[in-house]
């Protein structure tokens, strides 16, 4: 539809004659710009200019979630699409979706014929305390401790979004996964369900039994896409608004 205004233009140009032509760009004080005179050469431009705008659309479209990625987000989504490839693997960035309380917003949920795998990125520098029973970690930077939600509970929200909506898969097929994607250094024992980037990719490669078709894989892609909202700024407002009722609530 996009398009539509353009072609118009095309048709209408195509039924005036040169004189009407020239009576229109005097109207619009087009005089020194002569080669509007020209039917051809506006035609020529017209076609150009909606190419280009057709090309700039798919690209920005192609492209848009990495407007919503940290650098973290990003490494892992260049890191993914670059070793698992469809048909057997399809990758979904920055996918929010509803649930009880609000919305819940998943960094990235790799599907595929071997398991659907709901990603938690963070990106990480200096030393980090971890204990999967805390309720929060700890991060050392500069000598300087912040604290902050234990991925893996923040992660569990996401897998159980993704299961409900998927319940036609086996429970077991939808894994939680943790990929630190920065310099971080953990000074406790590295925790089960918590990889580094390239342990990551080597974790999902070691996935080899097909638990779903290609067919049922683009069904569940199809439900995911269909369901989760735009990915825009109003989206994440709204993500960030829901999480801010919530906490009230639980104060």
């Amino acid at each position: 539809m996009r398009g539509l205004p353009w072609l118009l233009l095309v048709i209408f140009l195509g039924f005036i004659n040169r004189e009407e032509l020239e009576r229109f760009t005097r109207a619009f004080n087009f005089e020194k710009l002569d080669l509007l005179k020209e039917p051809v050469a506006v035609l020529i431009i017209v076609v150009v200019a909606w190419t280009l705008g057709f090309l700039v659309g798919r690209y920005r479209r192609h492209f848009r979630t990495g407007e919503f990625q940290n650098l973290g987000e990003a490494r892992l989504s260049r890191a993914v699409t670059r070793r698992f490839a469809p048909p057997d693997y399809y990758l979904l960035n920055h996918s929010t979706l509803r649930v009880k309380h609000g919305t819940t917003q998943i960094d990235h949920i790799l599907v595929s014929r071997f398991g659907v795998f709901v990603i938690e990125t963070k990106d990480y520098k200096g030393w980090i305390f971890a204990n999967p029973a805390d309720s929060h970690w700890t991060q050392v930077l500069y000598k300087v401790k912040f604290r902050f939600q234990n991925p893996i509970r923040q992660n569990y929200k996401h897998v159980c979004a993704v299961r409900e909506l998927l319940d036609f898969l086996p429970s077991d097929a939808v894994r939680p996964v943790v990929v630190i994607t920065g310099d971080a250094v953990f000074k406790t024992p590295l925790i089960d369900g918590v990889f580094r980037l390239e342990g990551f990719l080597d974790f999902v490669a070691e996935h080899s039994s097909e638990v779903m078709s290609t067919n049922r894989l683009q069904f569940c892609v199809g439900r995911l896409q269909t369901t989760r909202l735009a990915i825009s700024k109003m989206t994440d407002l709204e993500h960030v608004e829901a999480l801010r009722r919530r906490y009230r609530e639980d104060d």
